[in-house]
Parts: C-alpha cells; sequence; structure tokens
C-alpha cells in the first residue's frame, strides 16, 4: 500500500540560517562585543518568535502566504549594475548603500563638521558614537506586528546612515540617502538613523531601489528623534523591484515643542508593509505623518500606524492617500492612543483611497483608544471612484484613459505633496511618481 506524502515544511528562516548568522558576525571585524551581543539577543529573538499567522490582529487583511523567508538570504557585497536615477536634489550631503554596504557619499561638508554635525555610516558610529547608538538605535519596541522581522533587521543589518545635528544647527538643504539592491534572492536591510538635537533642524530623504526587476527582500528602518525644539522634515521614496517583498519600520520620537514631518511615496514592490509609529512625548510636540501610494497590477501595500500622544498640549495629523489601479489592494490600519495625563490633545488620521479599476481593493481600519477627557480627535477613512464628471470632462477632450488617470491621480496626490516645505522636494516626489506611468 502506498505511503502518505509527508506535509510539506514551511519555510521559516530561509537563508537566515545560524550559520548565516555566524558567517554575518565573522564579517564584522572590530565591532565591539556590546554591538555583537546586541544582535546576538536579536537573532535569538527571531528564532523564537513565531511567523505571523491569518489569526493575528496585527496582520488583519494582509496576504500572509506572500511574507515568507523561503528563498531568500544575505546579499553579498557584489556592486550594483546601476541603480535607476535618484531624485534630483541639490543636497547637503549624499551617503550611498548597496546591499546593505557602504558604496560612497560626499560626508559631511567641512562647514557643518566644523558645527559638530556628524553624516556618517553606522558602521562608524558603533566605533566613534557607541553612547548615540545604544540610545537611539532601534530604541523603541515594535508595536504593530513585526516584532519577529524587525529583530531579523537587528541581526543582520550590515551598515546604514547616522546622521547627527547638534544643538542649534540648522541645515539648509537636504541629506539624501541611496539604498540599492543587487542580485536576485537577495536580502537587504536598510536602516537611517536621524538625531537631531534640541533646537536643530534638518531635512533627510531616504531612496530605495532595485538595479534590476529580480525578486528580493527589503526589511528596513529607520528611527528619527527630534529634542526640544527641533525640527526633522523626512521624505522616504520606495522604488524597489516589482517582485521584491519589502517590510519597513519607522520609529519617530517628539520631544517639547518639536516638529517632524514624515512623508513615504510607495511605489515598488510586490508586497510591501509599512509600519509608523509615532510617540509624542512632551508638551507641544507635533508629528506629521504623510504617505502617496500608487498600486497596480496585483501588488499589494499593507500600512499599519500608531499614534501614541504621551504628554498634554500635543498634536499629531496622519494624512494616506492611495490610489489603486487593475487588481492591486491596499489595507490601512491606524490606531489613535492618547495617555491619562495627554490632555488638550489635538490628533487627526485620514486615510482615503483613489479607486481607477472595479478589480482594486482597499481595506481600512481606523480606530482610537482616548484615556484623557479633555482633546479633540478625528479618524475617518473614504473610497471612492472617479467623479463622472471629471471622467467625463476629459474624455470630452480626446483625453486617452490612461493619461486621464494619471491626471487625476496627480490631483488626488497634490494635497499632501502640498504639505511640504520645500519647493525642490515638491517636484522631485512628483516627477519620481511621473516615471511610474512611462514605458
Amino acid at each position: 500500500m502506498a505511503g502518505t506524502a509527508p506535509a510539506p515544511v514551511l519555510d521559516l528562516v530561509g537563508g537566515f540560517t545560524p550559520e548565516a548568522f555566524a558567517r554575518h558576525l565573522a564579517a564584522l571585524k572590530g565591532a565591539p562585543a556590546w554591538w555583537l551581543e546586541r544582535k546576538r539577543s536579536a537573532y535569538a529573538r527571531f528564532e523564537a518568535l513565531p511567523m505571523p499567522s491569518r489569526t493575528d490582529e496585527g496582520w488583519r487583511f494582509s496576504n500572509i502566504a506572500g511574507v515568507t523567508l523561503g528563498g531568500y538570504a544575505p546579499a553579498d557585497a557584489a556592486p550594483a549594475k546601476g541603480v535607476p536615477a535618484v531624485l534630483a536634489l541639490e543636497s547637503a550631503a549624499t551617503l550611498s548603500f548597496v546591499n546593505g554596504r557602504f558604496a560612497g557619499g560626499s560626508g559631511t561638508p567641512p562647514d557643518l563638521a566644523a558645527k559638530g554635525v556628524v553624516i556618517s555610516t553606522l558602521s562608524e558610529a558603533v566605533a566613534k558614537h557607541p553612547e548615540l547608538l545604544r540610545e537611539h538605535f532601534m530604541a523603541q519596541p515594535q508595536k504593530l506586528g513585526s516584532a519577529k522581522f524587525a529583530a531579523l533587521h537587528e541581526a543582520f543589518v550590515q551598515d546604514g546612515a547616522f546622521i547627527h545635528v547638534p544643538r542649534g544647527v540648522e541645515i539648509g538643504k537636504p541629506i539624501v540617502v541611496v539604498h540599492s539592491a543587487s542580485g536576485a534572492g537577495s536580502a537587504v536591510f536598510p536602516h537611517t538613523l536621524v538625531i537631531a538635537e534640541d533646537n536643530s533642524r534638518v531635512t533627510v530623504v531616504d531612496y530605495f531601489a532595485s538595479d534590476d526587476e529580480s525578486r528580493q527582500f527589503a526589511c528596513g528602518a529607520n528611527d528619527l528623534y527630534a529634542g526640544h525644539g527641533a525640527r526633522i522634515a523626512y521624505a522616504a521614496a520606495q522604488c524597489w523591484s516589482p517582485e521584491t517583498l519589502s517590510l519597513q519600520f519607522n520609529s519617530t520620537i517628539v520631544r517639547r515643542d518639536a516638529r517632524v514631518q514624515s512623508l513615504n511615496l510607495h511605489l515598488g514592490a510586490r508586497q510591501a508593509r509599512h509600519e509608523s509609529l509615532s510617540q509624542l512625548q512632551a508638551p507641544g510636540g507635533f508629528s506629521e505623518m504623510l504617505a502617496v501610494t500608487v498600486a497596480s497590477g496585483a501588488h499589494e501595500y499593507d500600512q499599519r500606524t500608531l499614534q501614541i500622544h504621551q504628554a498634554p498640549n500635543t498634536k499629531s495629523d496622519l494624512l494616506y492617500k492611495n490610489a489603486l489601479l487593475d487588481k492591486s489592494r491596499t489595507i490601512f490600519s491606524g490606531l489613535i492612543i492618547v495617555d491619562p495625563d495627554a490632555q488638550k490633545t489635538d490628533a487627526y488620521q485620514s486615510n482615503r483611497n483613489l479607486m481607477l479599476s472595479d478589480d482594486a481593493e482597499s481595506n481600512s481600519l481606523p480606530g482610537l483608544e482616548i484615556q484623557a477627557n479633555d482633546v479633540r480627535c478625528t479618524h475617518g477613512a473614504t473610497s471612492s471612484r472617479i467623479d463622472p464628471e471629471q471622467e467625463f470632462y476629459l474624455k470630452s477632450r480626446g483625453i486617452p484613459p490612461e493619461a486621464a488617470n494619471e491626471l487625476l491621480i496627480f490631483g488626488f496626490f497634490e494635497e499632501v505633496l502640498n504639505r511640504l516645505e520645500s519647493e525642490e522636494l515638491h517636484d522631485a516626489l512628483r516627477n519620481l511618481i511621473r516615471t511610474r506611468f512611462k514605458g
């Protein structure tokens, strides 16, 4: 009698085996013991934590089957064949990373270095700025469902951007950081850490791109810390290959009278999950959370957000806009938490979806958890089709459907892009969106 075929074994670790981790540690020549121990602890958490399942509330509506580590392994140091055109921005400094390794850049300009500014790499900061790294690198625990992948990131991160702006220093032009992936099956772990001390000001732009259209795994993170009275403007443009699985974790700390504006542009990846945590820890803090997504094909964009008000007289404002074409899917799950002592909180949360196809699907789960009694909090979500009058207007002037969709999408996104103070950054992101409709 024929035997029963064994059940297939789910690949939970892919190429991130203990042997691969040992090779990763061996490659970190000269790294201090505390950094290596931190990585060992992270790898132990990665091994212990389960993969997400269909019953996890934090992964509701997500395509769990697509979130697998099978077929991926830590990228080697092979040079990229050339990343597509980067944002056209006049920058104060640039840093470039290929497969997680530092590949060059302009570094800290002399005039900024004289003021104590550091625009460098994590690997250099481990040796030269260990106290700052201990305090701010992935200091906030993951609260939105991807603790296992965050532990994987911490264990395998090779290098990343380290930006420290001392008290009272203002940097007029943006700092541009390019993270690129090369090679089929490569796993990359981009990281950007921004520390803006009291009353400083800085703009940082992350650009994520693949050098071809192969299947890759990107597991990235950034930490933004704004000290008292500081201002951070952060923008990230995600343009991974159309076969990439992408997970990104953003953590923002806002102190007294500080302001952080973050805008995330999603254009690439087969399946992308973006988790954004913003904590307002002192009175007068303001966090503005913005996102723009162009979803097409059968791609999925999963956005999870958490706005935590921990002190009185703080404000947060979230506006996420998605344009959906073809058979694409988007998920938005956002929560505003107001702690008992956070009186006079002013919090907003809005997710708006423009449906450009009858086969597209949007899922929105906005929420509030209020423990104070003197607050103003609003949240909402909308999904709408094209206005028939707008469609008729465009058709009556002989504009093809594809071009009409492009015009409608740009008009839909302008509310978000217009919030940027930098006109140059506004134009650069707009031009990047335009490339999504070419070819």
